[in-house]
């Protein structure tokens, strides 16, 4: 009967409370305030889909949610993909649309930046399923448990929650969102439909871009917006701060401006560096390339990412091009554990030295 009470009260000033939890709350609780509030802020929020209509693709998937929401008929769910794929703003948006006002009432959101493991499960993400939803209609009848980062649970928490998610079915829904869907055990994703996210098309990046753009009354060139997609590689989230970096950095945003913005390697430098490397000696090719790391300051990982498509286009014997991506991805492996970048320079030097000998024999 407390709990009860408690609820009643808090359901009196739903956007009070809203307002209240948006402002000191993280990723996704952002979505409940104002455009105005977020003049100043990060594009991400202030751009986040508000509805499942504005979500820039995935239509299959939406049309699929939308439907099983409009029809009193939603699942456990588990959504899953590379980041910035619309995962958390989809779920958001199916929130919204179930509860209206009554939004921040009816929904538990735990992300990453949360302790999630066992004790929380038990305690808090269990009372908050145990208790009885509050109907404001026909059709809103269940509340929602939305685990962000699930795939950073503990295991003995993901245990837990797969008894609370049988016994509380009846009156509250669980989505587990997450990057790996390899790291959440089997059981739970048994008890959830599963919906994977892709990463976005150019073609629907883009499109939004322009309405940012448009918004926002940006001055971006053709070549800019290309070169900002190219970056992005799918990711909306990573778009859309490249955006913004690069309008405080550059008024009128080229494709040169975005990546010194970024710090990525521009496509000439990645052409002059393949040239070095098929050309020239070993010597001649590391100090030329050395002094235009440290000229440009550019990470010899992202060289390495930004050659990988580069010696694809390049007519070569299978034989020859398959040994040069393997050891490609040898380097780009250990890059990534923080070595000497001098050693690495030399190991990229010699898999293209190798390659090209064994291109001159077979020429012969």
């Amino acid at each position: 009967m407390a709990e009860d009470a408690v609820a009643a009260m808090e359901v009196d000033e739903p956007q009070q409370a809203a307002k209240l939890t948006a402002a000191v709350k993280g990723k996704g609780k952002m979505g409940v305030v104002s455009q105005q509030q977020l003049t100043g802020g990060p594009w991400v929020e202030k751009y986040r889909p508000a509805s499942l209509a504005d979500v820039a693709a995935h239509r299959d998937i939406i049309d699929t949610i939308d439907r099983l929401t409009g029809e009193n008929r939603l699942p456990h769910l588990l959504l899953y993909g590379p980041p910035g794929t619309g995962k958390t703003s989809t779920i958001l948006a199916v929130a919204r649309k179930l509860y209206g006002s009554y939004y921040q009432n009816m929904i538990l959101e735990l992300n990453a930046s949360d302790d999630r493991g066992i004790d929380v499960v038990r305690q808090q993400v269990q009372d908050f399923a145990s208790t009885q939803s509050i109907s404001f209609g026909p059709k809103v009848n269940v509340k929602l448990v939305i685990l962000d980062e699930a795939d950073a649970m503990t295991k003995e928490a993901q245990f837990s929650l797969r008894r609370i998610i049988e016994k509380y079915t009846k009156n509250t829904r669980f989505c587990l969102i997450c990057n790996y869907v390899s790291k959440i055990i089997p059981a739970l994703q048994s008890r959830c439909t599963r919906f994977r996210f892709p990463p976005l098309a150019a073609a629907h990046v883009t499109d939004r871009l322009r309405y940012i753009i448009q918004q926002e009354n940006l001055d971006v060139t053709d070549s800019g917006l290309g070169a900002i997609v190219k970056l992005s590689n799918g990711d909306m989230r990573k778009a859309l701060n490249i955006l913004q970096s690069g309008q405080m950095a550059s008024p009128h945003l080229t494709a040169e401006a975005v990546y010194l913005c970024t710090g990525n390697p521009m496509p000439k430098d990645i052409e002059q560096i393949a040239f070095w490397l098929l050309n020239e000696s070993f010597s001649t090719s590391y100090q030329k390339i050395s002094e235009m790391k440290t000229r440009k300051g550019l990470a010899l990982f992202d060289v390495v990412r930004e050659l990988q498509p580069f010696v694809f286009s390049i007519d070569m014997p299978p034989a020859v091009r398959i040994q040069l991506i393997d050891a490609l991805a040898d380097i780009e492996y250990r890059l990534a554990f923080g070595p000497n970048e001098k050693l690495q320079l030399g190991a990229l030097l010699s898999a293209f030295t190798h390659a090209r000998t064994t291109l001159v024999a077979a020429a012969q």
